[in-house]
């Protein structure tokens, strides 16, 4: 919201200073945004006198003037057809910066005449298009005047932030309310005398809408006006329209704009002879068209209230008046509407069409709806003094809505909710200077809530009313006991695990990838495809309009695009949510990864290798160990979804519950890609892991035994069908105590073990803590790996 100093000043009386204003605004929750001083930037340029201009000896188009600036005579050299002896302008002396044309003026020689300043033009002082000459003053004006003065440039411009609660606050009136509120002067009263109607409206209001389905338009109010002379509107409007961004058109409508601005109060006018019988609110018919202020043609449905004549729509309810029936300067007879509109029905209306109007930014806020009439009586006021005319009677439909409403404050109430201890006198004051009408029942403070306040609900908002204006800095600052707030944990044991899976990963040496939570249909099919209810119905773009079964389907296109740009070998991972159903619990947080092409790059110590499952298998487990899983009970099986190979994949659960799959990405979902293989992938379901029980948690401790090691190698023939993981889980458990480690490093079939068997050596690493081990003692153990081995796989040691 942007308004200047004079115009606050309008409605405030006051002796603040700028500062004291601008120091208060933000004090009382109407945060300053920016503050433009316009005389400040402009204080260079003054009226100046052409005391000779004459031809310049050497250049046909160029005049040589001495100009007199009341301080002193400065030779100019100008080129504007309109430069002539005796004339008023405007000189910006060597040193000043031009905004129209952003440069800095230095003293110079043109064809050999100095030349020390400038005389401007309206283009280069940056006020409009205009130059075809210099800026021409009246002869009234005296030599010296800063130029900012003399445009009405030299009020300040303060815009401040407006709270989504405070509507109230998007008309400077409502500021000024405040800031008397605050001690910072007192509220100016506003004329809402009733403008006497000379002549009966030949336009009536009307309303058609359904009986359930009133409050969308509950009242109407308007009146016509004959004979109007609608020429440029005044001086002082059009400098504080053009000060706050707006473009002054014309006094018509330059007058609603400033009333809207002025007293939050969207007004509008309709150019009578144009308006063809009664004017009807209404919601709009299904196909219906109109063509707005802005020029476009905006499709209406049943939903939107519009304002119709008999020809068809003028208006959309709240939101933007129609061209057909738009004011231009030829307007005689004149039509002014002032309505109240339902906010809900206005945001939907505004979202749909995609305006955003200055009406509709006040109308979905919430505007005063007692100040209907008021605000008719007003325009009409100014419509009457710039424009001429006579005024109609006014004409209204329908109700004003119920608004009137109480609520009470306990005092107590700002000192256990807010800290302060604040005299029940003081708050009731406050509440009064705001425009509440206060009362007393018993211990409690009854407040009337003002009309154009719709944001008060309860007691804790009178609460907030009175710390605001009492101010924030009044709260006092209190030394809490140390037990009452030291911060617990920031990051929930979810939120941790998040974070390590990330460090995991990169460690690994992947790229962490952030891409969209969408997919197309096509490439979502690929990985397990998505429910009609996971569509969506408004996607950014034609080929994410899903939301993604799997992050995995991301990365796999990344991978893909990497690929065409020459990256073929790439390690990607993303932590991030996949979707399931649009329920509550549809959602869940996975750590995918994907690996392509060679594991390393070209290196004289080692030839490349193609990625492979186990490649996807370390992925997954170094995330189940960062996220503490309790990884010496994961079972593999062989049951991973559709998208992985068949045979080259597998799945990491713990008894029914599936922590990970991993896994060659299936051949056919790499030809649906276009992705040149090798590929291999992970899925870890972060939210499936267990957490550690609360209260259970105990540190890892480092032990470290000073006894050497022992390490024996076994062989075993088991049948083609069993997976190793069942032998070293087997192998593992044999002695836990001694048993440190088991590792698989070598599977053999061919020449001297049958068909249907494989041989899968492993190496058993013992670690005594309190001894060094005997060779009867290894014995032993030993003897125990090849009988749990044995019982587990139906296999025998190797000869």
């Amino acid at each position: 919201m942007k308004f200047t100093l004079a115009w606050l000043k309008d409605h405030l009386e006051t002796e603040a200073s700028f500062k004291e204003i601008t120091d208060t605004l933000s004090m009382i929750g109407l945060e300053v945004e920016g503050i433009e001083d316009r005389a400040e930037a402009l204080k260079a340029f003054t009226v100046a006198r052409v005391k000779e201009a004459r031809q310049h000896p050497n250049a046909d188009r160029l005049r040589v003037c001495i100009v007199d600036t009341g301080r002193e005579e400065v030779q100019v050299v100008c080129g504007a057809p309109n430069a002539k002896t005796g004339m008023l302008g405007v000189f910006a002396p060597v040193g000043s910066y031009v905004p129209g044309t952003e440069i800095t003026l230095k003293a110079g020689n043109i064809r050999g005449e100095e030349s020390n300043g400038m005389l401007v033009s309206e283009r280069e002082m940056g006020l409009s298009d205009d130059h075809e000459g210099i800026i021409e003053l009246s002869e009234d004006v005296p030599l010296g005047t800063p130029f900012a003065r003399v445009a009405g440039l030299d009020d300040p411009v303060i815009e401040i932030a407006i709270t989504p609660n405070r509507g109230d606050c998007l008309g400077v009136r409502g500021i000024a309310r405040d800031l008397a509120a605050a001690g910072l002067g007192t509220l100016k009263p506003l004329d809402e005398t009733p403008v006497p109607g000379v002549f009966e409206s030949p336009i009536k209001w009307r309303r058609d809408l359904p009986e359930d389905q009133q409050h969308l338009c509950p009242f109407v109010a308007g009146r016509s006006f004959r004979n109007v002379k609608n020429g440029p509107s005044p001086k002082w409007m059009q400098d504080r329209l053009r000060a706050i961004g707006l473009r002054p058109i014309s006094a018509l409508v330059d007058i609603t704009n400033y009333v809207t601005f002025g007293l939050n109060r969207p007004l509008h006018v309709f150019d009578a002879d144009k308006v063809k019988g009664d004017v009807v609110m209404r919601l709009a018919k299904p196909g219906s068209e109109i063509v707005a202020l802005d020029g476009d043609t905006y499709s209406l449905d049943e939903t939107m209230v519009v304002i119709e004549d008999d020809a068809g729509p003028e208006g959309i309810g709240g939101i933007m008046g129609g061209e057909v029936s738009g004011c231009t300067e030829e307007t005689t007879n004149v039509f002014l509407e002032a309505a109240l509109f339902d906010p809900v029905r206005v945001a939907e209306s505004g979202r749909k069409l995609g305006i955003h109007s200055d009406a509709r930014y006040r109308f979905e806020r919430g505007v005063d709806p007692n100040f209907v009439l008021p605000a008719v009586e007003v325009a009409s006021r100014l419509i009457l003094e710039l424009c001429g005319g006579e005024a109609s009677a006014v004409v209204t439909a329908g109700e004003l809505p119920a608004w009137d409403r109480q609520v009470s404050l306990r005092p107590s109430r700002t000192a256990t909710l807010c800290g302060v201890e604040i005299a029940a006198d003081r708050q009731g004051e406050i509440l009064e200077r705001l425009g509440f009408a206060v009362g007393q029942d018993g211990d409690r403070l009854t407040a009337a809530v003002p009309s154009w306040r719709p944001d008060i609900e309860g007691e804790a908002c009178l609460v907030e009313e009175v710390l605001r204006i009492h101010g924030y800095d009044a709260i006092p600052e209190v030394d809490l006991p140390r037990e009452t707030y030291l911060p617990k944990a920031a990051l929930s044991p979810s939120q941790r695990r998040v974070a390590a899976t990330r460090t995991a990963l990169a460690w690994r040496g992947m790229l962490e990838g952030v891409t969209f939570s969408f997919v197309s249909s096509k490439e979502a099919a690929l990985f397990g495809g998505m429910p009609d209810a996971l569509r969506l119905d408004n996607p950014i773009s034609a080929d994410l309009d899903v939301m993604r079964p799997t992050p995995l389907a991301n990365l796999a296109s990344a991978a893909v695009r990497n690929a065409d740009r020459g990256y073929g070998d790439l390690a990607l991972f993303e932590v991030g949510p996949q979707y399931h159903d649009d329920s509550p619990k549809g959602q869940a947080t996975v750590a995918a990864g994907i690996r392509a092409g060679e594991s390393q790059g070209r290196n004289w110590t080692a030839a490349p290798r193609p990625v492979d499952a186990f490649d996807a298998k370390g992925d997954a487990e170094a995330v189940l160990a960062a996220c503490a899983a309790p990884t010496g009970n994961l079972q593999v099986t062989p049951d991973a979804p559709a998208w992985y190979h068949p045979g080259r994949s597998g799945v990491l659960r713990l008894g029914p519950n599936v922590l990970a799959q991993f896994g060659e990405l299936h051949p056919r979902v790499l030809k649906a890609l276009d992705l040149k293989g090798p590929a291999v992938a992970f899925e870890v379901f972060l939210d499936r892991v267990p957490l550690p029980r609360a209260g259970k948690q105990k540190p890892a401790l480092l032990t470290l035994s000073a006894f050497q090691p022992v390490s024996r190698d076994f062989a075993f023939l088991v049948d083609e069908d069993v997976p190793a993981e069942k032998l070293l889980r087997a192998a593992r458990g044999a002695d836990k105590a001694l048993i440190s480690d088991v590792a698989l490093f070598d599977v053999y079939r061919g020449k001297g073990v049958e068909p249907g068997k494989k041989s899968l050596a492993i190496a058993v690493t013992l670690q005594p803590r309190e001894a060094t081990l005997t060779d009867q003692e290894i014995e032993a153990v030993a003897e125990k790996v090849v009988k749990q081995v044995t019982t587990a796989t139906g296999g025998a040691l190797r000869a």
